[in-house]
Parts: C-alpha cells; sequence; structure tokens
C-alpha cells in the first residue's frame, strides 16, 4: 500500500507535487495466482479498480487498451492504473474468452487460485486489482498512461529488479502464505511504479502538472487536494499565495485554465464521488461533510460539476 499520512494542518514540500502525494493511498482488492498451459487466451473489461500483472514463468501476450499485442516475459510486470480493458493471450492468434472469474479457487478471502488452458507450455502470471484513494476524475489520474511498465525504470530504480526477483520466487513457490506475500509485494511494486512516473515529470511539461509545479499557484493547488472537504473563499486562496484576490483569480485562471471556484467545486465533488463509490457512503452524509445545509442542494451542486445525480453513483454496482 502507499500511504502517507496527513495532518489537520498541512505541510508542503519544496515540490507541491509531493505534498499532494502525501494523500496518494493504493491499496489491494484482490490477487491471483493463474496457471494457464498454451492455448490460452482472456479477455478482461473495464474495471473501476487499477489492474496489476507479473509474468512469474515463461512468457504470454498483453492486448493493450489501445489494441496493440505487446510480448511479456518472465519477469515483466505491468500496471494499468484505470482499469483499461485489456486481454492476455498465450499467442496473439489464441481465440479470447471472457476471464471465468467464478472458475477460482479462493485462498483467502481476496486470494484466488486458477489453473487451466490445453496441454502445452505453462504460463505463471500473478494478477491483481487495486483501489486508489483518489477519484479517477483526479487530474492525475486523468495524465497518467494507459500502462506502465516495470522494465522502462530499471535503470533508475535499481530496487524494482529486487522486487522483481523476490515475486519469481514466491509466485513460483507452493509454500504457505506465498500469495500473501507476492499480494504486499505487488502493492509496493505498483506503488514504485507510480513515483518513478511522478519524479520523471509524469511525461508531462505542461499542463497540470506544470500548474502544480508553478511557485505561484502549486501550494495553492496542493492546500485545496489536501483538504478537499473544506469549502475554500477567494480570500483564502489569495492569501496562501500572497496576493490580492483579484491578481490571485487572475493568475489562476491563466495557468490553470478554471476560476478558483470552479476548479474548487470539481474537487469537492470528485471526492464526493469517491466517498459514494468507493465507501458507500450516504448522500446525506457526504453533504454534511461538504457543510450543505440539505441533501438536496449537495445533489445539485455535484451534478453542475459531475453531470449525474450523486443517486447514480449510489445505486451503480461495483465492478470486479
Amino acid at each position: 500500500m502507499l500511504s502517507y499520512s496527513s495532518k489537520p494542518t498541512p505541510h508542503f514540500s519544496d515540490d507541491p507535487l509531493t505534498g499532494m502525494l502525501q494523500g496518494l493511498r493504493l491499496d489491494g482488492v484482490e490477487y491471483g495466482r493463474c496457471q494457464l498451459a498454451a492455448p490460452w487466451a482472456f479477455t478482461f473489461p473495464d474495471r473501476l479498480e487499477a489492474c496489476f500483472l507479473f509474468v512469474a514463468g515463461n512468457g504470454c501476450w498483453l492486448l493493450t487498451p489501445d489494441k496493440q499485442w505487446v510480448q511479456l516475459s518472465a519477469g515483466d510486470a505491468v500496471l494499468l492504473p484505470r482499469g483499461s480493458a485489456h486481454a492476455l493471450a498465450s499467442h496473439p492468434d489464441a481465440t479470447p474468452l471472457p476471464f471465468p472469474r467464478w472458475q477460482c479457487k479462493a485462498l483467502t478471502h481476496n486470494i484466488f487460485d486458477f489453473s487451466a488452458g490445453g496441454q502445452d507450455e505453462h504460463c505463471l502470471l500473478f494478477y491483481g486489482s487495486m483501489r486508489f484513494s483518489l477519484d479517477s476524475l483526479h487530474p492525475l489520474m486523468r495524465m497518467m498512461p494507459e500502462m506502465m511498465r516495470a522494465n522502462d525504470l530499471l535503470k533508475n530504480e535499481p530496487t524494482i529488479i529486487h522486487l522483481l526477483e523476490a515475486m519469481s520466487s514466491e509466485v513460483a513457490m507452493n509454500r504457505v502464505g506465498a500469495c500473501g506475500i507476492v499480494a504486499r509485494l505487488a502493492d509496493v511494486l505498483a506503488a514504485q511504479i507510480i513515483r518513478a512516473w511522478v519524479e520523471r515529470g509524469c511525461g508531462e511539461t505542461t499542463g497540470w502538472i506544470a500548474a502544480v509545479r508553478n511557485p505561484e499557484i502549486g501550494h495553492v493547488l496542493a492546500a485545496i487536494h489536501a483538504s478537499p472537504q473544506r469549502d475554500w473563499s477567494l480570500a483564502e486562496l489569495a492569501k496562501l499565495m500572497g496576493a490580492s484576490r483579484s491578481s490571485f483569480a487572475s493568475k489562476f485562471a491563466a495557468i490553470v485554465g478554471e476560476t478558483p471556484a470552479r476548479y474548487v467545486a470539481q474537487v469537492r465533488m470528485h471526492q464526493a464521488r469517491q466517498w459514494i463509490i468507493r465507501d458507500s457512503a450516504r448522500i446525506s452524509e457526504v453533504a454534511q461533510r461538504l457543510g450543505y445545509e440539505s441533501e438536496a442542494s449537495f445533489s445539485r451542486a455535484f451534478k453542475r460539476v459531475i453531470g449525474q445525480a450523486p443517486s447514480c453513483f449510489r445505486a451503480a454496482p461495483k465492478v470486479g
């Protein structure tokens, strides 16, 4: 799990993005060890959780979210941060079927074992799903690429190779608790992949990341994201930047591309959406957390930003 403790009065580093990441958590939801004999091919639909894949033995093929087949070898690790639809196969020519989750053998409440396929070479996979504490509409989440590979980071992240080696050893064993240990290693490796992506500039020199790292605006954005439940006033935000309200509002809109009020509303409603979907919070409870006088006034504000009433997300079934 990637987790940083937060305090009532947030402290931000020289890089505001680092401060914002203090609230980022990556929690494991479900993991599985899959032993698959060729030929085999399975599809995985879009889901709310991030998907993690580690190839422990032999290799396979991954149909990426942009519909390109990529060959994976033993020791490869892949993170799909937005849980985008994809497929795995012994060969691109194999006929894909929906992954039969109901045929998996439960080892614990969130770890399963699965075997399938034909009579040829076996591939040993470790598959996991993980939840971010950030809503999928968060700017950082939207900027993440559809797919991240650990192998792309090996030069700058020497610890990753040791994690990969440890995972290979544990996945291949049938020792008591091996899958549980791999699940924890998967959480750490996924966190390492994301941290390396952020530290390398997130692949962006413009847009939202540039706004966060702007010396005048960055700390304001970090404060908003650190306390999304707070109904920030223009005067409070201007004070954080040390500027007049008019000067602050003008610079904020020019750099971020949104008015301060609109941006604050988006962050608050994205947090509300996360509470409703992930935590199954009651709409009345969310309205109270955000300081609304009534559920109705909150629902109107939510719909203006998100485009749908909060009840739509309350009623929606969870994926995965």
